[in-house]
């Protein structure tokens, strides 16, 4: 029995060693253990022979002003980046062509305004309170119109030009040297459709006037504050093409502002895809949305209400880059006096995670934190009594 008592006391006294040990056994984050600059981790990438991720070695890779330099000038001019392939103007022709629009096709539901000089009695008077949509000819169901002296026309699929040609050559047999004109009073046929996050969502008319995204946009009232310029999704015929306007507005990207035909819908995505994560010991860890995909590492850090002063250790700040094919991970000493110079230059993308290592003192108290419940309740333990055995222990 005393060597019971023996054991129970031992087990309950705090084993300094074993403390020391338990530092990989606790719960919660492990990134301390990255803190070697020449270790690599394993994460998964994409790799074409294989259907699953395959792990590999991933090295870390200090932020310094030769990074930051070096990443410069490898970066790629702003282009961007479709769903399927790059949507281009007039869906794939070249620039030069875009210039020249094509006419437009009358459709039903349109109205034509016909007029033939010196004959009002053909021309459908407009009337003082009649505009010119309420008292013009409207396009049937079927495309065709009627005409007098001419009778029914099948006008769906051709050009003003066009038809004027054919009112002519009819109205020849009975007017000597007939001249008339033919315009659009209302445009109804055609339609597109923007919706998200613009001022004014909605149908758009398409018109003899060439209807290219931007002006789209614009008709629509504009961006809305949520809108992301460089997601705007445009779905044609089944297939769904990514246009950026914002690499239109910098980069000169003209060739994203494609001309819209009908049935087209645009939608303008909001800037939720465009987060950055920032997490561990910060005063506000969480999601931070991204303006124009322009942020920076010190951003970030501001935003998050920068690194606790009494829990991290500023020396072990990481980012993780996990979008592209191969992932990254960079390390920002941030105890260095240039620390906060290289988080200034240094660009995030959307997605990227930045994590704030904890200070080694904070993890040896969240250690014993965790361990003295256990060894407070050993000891009470060992020394109760047990009436049943006479009060021995």
């Amino acid at each position: 029995m005393r060597s019971s008592r023996t054991a129970a006391r031992c087990c309950s006294q705090p084993c300094v060693p074993l403390l020391a040990g338990a530092c990989a056994l606790v719960p919660g984050d492990r990134a301390y253990s990255l803190r070697d600059e020449k270790s690599s981790v394993k994460l998964p990438v994409r790799s074409s022979d294989a259907a699953e991720p395959v792990p590999e070695n991933v090295a870390i890779k200090p932020i310094t002003a030769e990074l930051i330099i070096e990443q410069i000038k490898t970066a790629q001019p702003l282009r961007p980046t479709a769903t399927n392939d790059n949507l281009t103007a007039n869906s794939g022709k070249g620039a030069k062509e875009n210039l020249a629009a094509p006419d437009y096709k009358i459709g039903p539901g349109d109205v034509l305004t016909i007029i033939v000089w010196d004959h009002p009695e053909l021309t459908t008077p407009a009337g003082q309170y009649r505009s010119a949509d309420q008292a013009g000819t409207v396009v049937n169901e079927d495309g065709t119109i009627f005409y007098p002296y001419v009778g029914t026309l099948n006008v769906a699929g051709k050009t003003t030009r066009q038809v004027r040609d054919m009112l002519a050559k009819g109205l020849a047999k009975y007017i000597e040297k007939v001249q008339l004109d033919v315009r659009m009073a209302a445009f109804r046929s055609k339609r597109v459709y923007v919706v998200g996050e613009v001022a004014k969502p909605g149908l758009l008319e398409v018109t003899d006037i060439p209807l290219t995204v931007l002006e789209a946009v614009n008709r629509a009232g504009g961006f809305g504050p949520e809108a992301d310029h460089s997601r705007v999704l445009l779905t044609r015929k089944g297939t769904t093409y990514r246009v950026d306007i914002q690499a239109m507005y910098e980069a000169g990207a003209t060739e994203q502002n494609a001309l819209l035909e009908p049935g087209d819908i645009l939608n303008v995505q909001d800037r939720s895809f465009n987060k950055i994560f920032v997490l561990g010991e910060v005063t506000k860890p969480g999601s931070l949305v991204m303006t124009k995909k322009r942020s920076t590492l010190a951003e970030a850090l501001a935003d998050a209400g920068y690194i606790t002063q009494d829990r991290s250790n500023p020396k072990w700040i990481y980012v993780m880059r996990g979008e592209s094919d191969t992932p990254e991970l960079f390390h920002l000493d941030g105890s260095s006096p240039d620390a906060m110079l290289l988080a200034d230059r240094f660009p995030l993308q959307p997605r990227d995670i930045v994590y704030v290592d904890t200070a080694d003192v904070v993890r040896w108290n969240r250690v014993v934190t965790n361990i003295l419940p256990t060894a407070q309740t050993l000891f009470q333990l060992s020394g109760a009594k047990y009436p049943l055995f006479n009060g021995r222990q």
